[in-house]
């Protein structure tokens, strides 16, 4: 069976997801279409040997409709024969992408794949797509009779039943901006991002290349002055015993983004005389309570854990998509994982979840934190809509 390895991985840096941000100027195709030239390009790879392109992206309406994926592999000039396909696990969607192409690789279908992710939350706004309709139709409304809630609701559920209190969340937050500040300060994320020219709000060709949504200032205190995000009068009479502490201060801002990877077999690397840089260990992909749907990474992690043959104790650095900061928290408390080894770079509520790209975004990171550190195991997990979870084990080479 071939062994599917990660020879590059690379993204944008991030854009706050409101017009006037840094990348809200740029055409959604157009950040997939430099994140997928960058990644051939770096690697000296003839792209048409690339057997596929698996693109997630989560609100495929609008300048993200028809596939964006095979639209991009277009765009970036990739020979006509290269296929793409656009997938969507809410925001696991690119990690769901990079499964795919790994799993491709392993059966022998595929010998070269990109793994992508893109997302314009500022062009085209989260729930969009729905058209303002009922996405749910009568069976689900009867399997559920108390209604589902939204993520920030969910949020608010999960802090509650681990009794995390406002002071916790907004601890949590200020050190992810604080770790990320400092990657930003160190280099550390020179590596993976791909500087790209967009337009100032004057008019002016600049070069984006600095995560836009990191606050260097950013303190606990400074965060206990925002109110709370989700609380409603029907919330509130149905869930009395919450104590509403999530606001945007510890949740992942909108964000604009495209991340990629390039995916391929050990064999096939070998004969480009590419160097892979980590190897996948196992993956799993779970289902979970949708009310209480941000819970799912951590059988998802169990999952992988189990697969692997691992133990929470032999990962080195653990990506966990920060949400909200009651996910990765809980995350922590029921694995009983080191805190210091969790989103030591910091994670989405400092770098953006930029919802489709997200997966391979914290892909980057984790590949770069363990060949920085020296490190051998990696573990990336992500909550997502509706009730279910991705986690990817990797072992660098």
């Amino acid at each position: 069976m071939p062994t599917p390895v990660i020879v590059d991985v690379v993204r944008l840096a991030s854009g706050k997801g409101k017009m006037g941000g840094a990348l809200s100027g740029t055409h959604p195709t157009s950040m997939l279409v430099h994140v997928l030239k960058a990644i051939v390009e770096r690697n000296g790879l003839d792209p048409a040997l690339v057997d596929d392109v698996i693109t997630g992206c989560v609100m495929q309406g609008g300048e993200q409709a028809l596939n964006i994926g095979r639209t991009a592999v277009l765009g970036a000039g990739f020979p006509e024969s290269v296929p793409a396909t656009t997938i969507d696990r809410a925001c696991g969607s690119s990690q769901q992408a990079v499964h795919f192409a790994a799993q491709g690789v392993a059966a022998g279908a595929y010998d070269i794949v990109i793994a992508a992710g893109v997302e314009s939350m500022s062009r085209v706004p989260m729930g969009s797509t729905t058209q303002g309709k009922d996405t749910f139709g009568p069976e689900v409304a009867a399997r559920y009779p108390d209604g589902l809630v939204n993520q920030g609701v969910s949020a608010e559920l999960v802090a509650r039943d681990w009794k995390f209190d406002r002071a916790a969340l907004d601890e949590y937050s200020a050190t992810s901006h604080r770790r990320a500040a400092e990657a930003i300060a160190s280099g550390f994320f020179d590596k993976e991002i791909v500087p790209i020219t967009v337009t100032d709000a004057e008019g002016n060709a600049v070069e984006h290349k600095v995560d836009e949504t990191v606050r260097a200032t950013t303190t606990a205190e400074g965060l206990g002055g925002l109110k709370p995000a989700f609380r409603s009068d029907e919330y509130a009479a149905r869930f009395p015993d919450v104590e509403w502490a999530i606001h945007p201060g510890n949740s992942s801002p909108f964000t604009d983004g495209a991340s990629a990877a390039l995916i391929m077999s050990e064999e096939m690397a070998s004969k480009l005389g590419l160097t892979p840089r980590a190897r996948f260990v196992s993956y799993a992909v779970v289902g979970s309570d949708p009310l209480m749907m941000l819970t799912g990474p951590i059988a998802a992690t169990q999952k992988a854990l189990a697969k692997a043959g691992l133990s929470i104790d032999d990962i080195d650095a653990y990506e966990v998509n920060e949400a909200f900061a009651s996910v990765p928290l809980a995350w922590a408390h029921d694995l009983g994982a080191d805190p210091a080894k969790l989103n030591p770079r910091g994670g989405a509520i400092a770098l953006g979840h930029a919802l489709g790209s997200s997966g391979t975004r914290l892909l980057a990171t984790l590949v770069n934190h363990l060949e920085a550190t020296g490190g051998r195991y990696g573990i990336q997990t992500m909550c997502e809509a509706q009730g279910m979870a991705n986690a990817t084990i990797i072992e660098r080479i």
